[in-house]
C-alpha cells in the first residue's frame, strides 16, 4: 500500500519539527517544506530545519515567496495602516503563504496533504457532514483565531499534528528525547518581519508613512491637543496621548480625513454591535437566519456571546454585553463549542 504523502512547512522551530517527527511516526510520507519569506532570510533558520530533515531521513526543500510574502501580508499591514486600521499580518500570512502558496508547492511535488505546527485540529463532522477547523485541545496555545481565513476546501487535506498536544512542555521534551538541536530555540516573536517589534519605525522606514500632526479630539469635536501621526495610536489606547482632562481619555477612534485622533472616557469604548467584510465562513455555506455564536474579537481576547446574520457580503454581530475597544483591521471569528464556524474583517 502507497503511503500517504504529506508536505510539511518546517521553520526551523521546535513546533514544526516535532510535527515532522510524529507524521513520521504515524507512517506518512514527509517531504519537509521551508519557505524564504525574505530576501536576507536568516539562514539558520532554514540550517535548523534541514538538519531536522536529515535526521528524520525525509526530503527538504526551500522555496522563495519573498515577492508573494512582500505583495499579500507586508503591503497589506502597511495600506491597513494608512486606513486607519489595526491589521493581523499572520492572518494574511496563513490563507496567502502558508496555505496558499504551500499548496501549490504541493501540487508540484504531488503530495495528498498539507501539514504545519499550528495548535489546531481538523476533522470530519458527522453532524455538519464536512470537514471541520476546530480548537486545540491547548486552549493556552489555541491558534485556530488565525486560521479562519483558510480556504475551506482544503481542510480535508489538512493535518495539524499538535492538535491534541496539551503544552509545550511536552513538545519540547519530544524534541529533546529524538536529539533535535531545536528543543529549547525560543518561540518566534508575533510579526516576524518587524524583529525588534517597533512597528511606528517600520511603517516610517519601509511604508514611507510619514507622522502628520494633527488634532485630538471629542466626539463633539472639541480640540484637547495635537497628535504625532494617526498611525502612532491604536483603539484603547490610554498612555502616551500628552493631554490632561478631568477623567483617563482613550482612544476612541480616527477621522482619516480630518487628520485626527477621536478620544472620550472608558465608558464610550464599550459597543454591542459590529460589521464584518472579507468574511469566510467554514462551517455554513451561508448564514440566512440570526445564529447565536461566540465569537473573539483579538488573537488574546476571551470569546463573547452573540448573534450573526449574512448581509449579503457582510455579517452583522450583535453581542449579548458591550465589548471593550472593537478596532477596524482586526478579526471576528465565530466559534459553536470548539468549531470554527468562519471570520470577518471589522470594518
Amino acid at each position: 500500500m502507497e503511503k500517504k504523502k504529506v508536505l510539511l512547512g518546517i521553520s526551523g522551530g521546535v513546533d514544526s519539527s516535532v510535527s515532522a517527527l510524529i507524521l513520521k511516526q504515524n507512517g506518512y510520507e514527509v517531504c519537509g517544506v521551508t519557505l524564504k519569506m525574505f530576501e536576507d532570510e536568516n539562514e539558520e533558520n532554514i540550517n535548523d530545519a534541514k538538519k531536522v530533515c536529515d535526521k528524520l531521513d525525509i526530503s527538504h526543500h526551500v522555496y522563495d515567496c519573498s515577492k508573494e510574502f512582500k505583495e499579500l501580508v507586508i503591503d497589506n499591514f502597511v495600506s491597513c495602516y494608512l486606513d486607519c486600521k489595526t491589521p493581523n499580518p499572520c492572518i494574511e500570512c496563513n490563507k496567502n503563504i502558508k496555505f496558499g502558496f504551500i499548496n501549490k508547492v504541493a501540487k508540484e511535488l504531488e503530495c495528498n496533504y498539507i501539514a504545519t505546527g499550528h495548535y489546531a485540529k481538523t476533522e470530519y463532522s458527522k453532524k455538519y457532514n464536512r470537514w471541520v477547523l476546530k480548537k486545540s485541545d491547548s486552549l493556552y496555545k489555541d491558534q485556530s483565531y488565525v486560521l479562519w481565513k483558510i480556504p475551506r476546501e482544503l481542510l480535508s487535506n489538512i493535518i495539524f499534528p499538535l492538535g491534541s498536544f496539551k503544552s509545550k512542555d511536552e513538545i519540547r521534551k519530544m524534541a529533546s528525547d529524538n536529539g533535535f538541536e531545536v528543543a529549547n530555540k525560543p518561540d518566534s516573536q508575533d510579526i516576524c518581519f518587524i524583529p525588534d517589534g517597533d512597528y511606528k519605525k517600520f511603517l516610517q522606514a519601509y511604508g514611507g508613512i510619514k507622522s502628520k500632526l494633527g488634532n485630538i479630539v471629542k466626539r463633539d469635536g472639541s480640540v484637547l491637543g495635537k497628535h504625532t501621526g494617526l498611525h502612532n495610536y491604536t483603539i484603547g489606547q490610554r498612555k502616551g496621548l500628552g493631554i490632561s482632562y478631568k477623567a483617563p481619555l482613550f482612544v476612541l477612534g480616527f477621522d482619516k480625513n480630518k487628520n485626527e485622533v477621536i478620544v472620550g472616557e472608558e465608558n464610550e469604548l464599550y459597543t454591542k454591535e459590529l460589521v464584518v467584510s472579507d468574511i469566510n465562513l467554514l462551517l455554513f455555506d451561508k448564514i440566512d437566519e440570526w445564529l447565536e455564536v461566540d465569537v473573539k474579537t483579538r488573537y488574546t481576547s476571551k470569546s463573547s456571546k452573540a448573534k450573526i446574520l449574512q448581509e449579503n457580503n457582510t455579517i452583522k454581530v450583535i453581542f449579548e454585553e458591550p465589548q471593550r475597544a472593537i478596532t477596524r483591521g482586526q478579526s471576528a471569528v465565530f466559534y459553536i463549542d470548539d468549531i470554527v464556524v468562519g471570520g470577518g474583517i471589522i470594518i
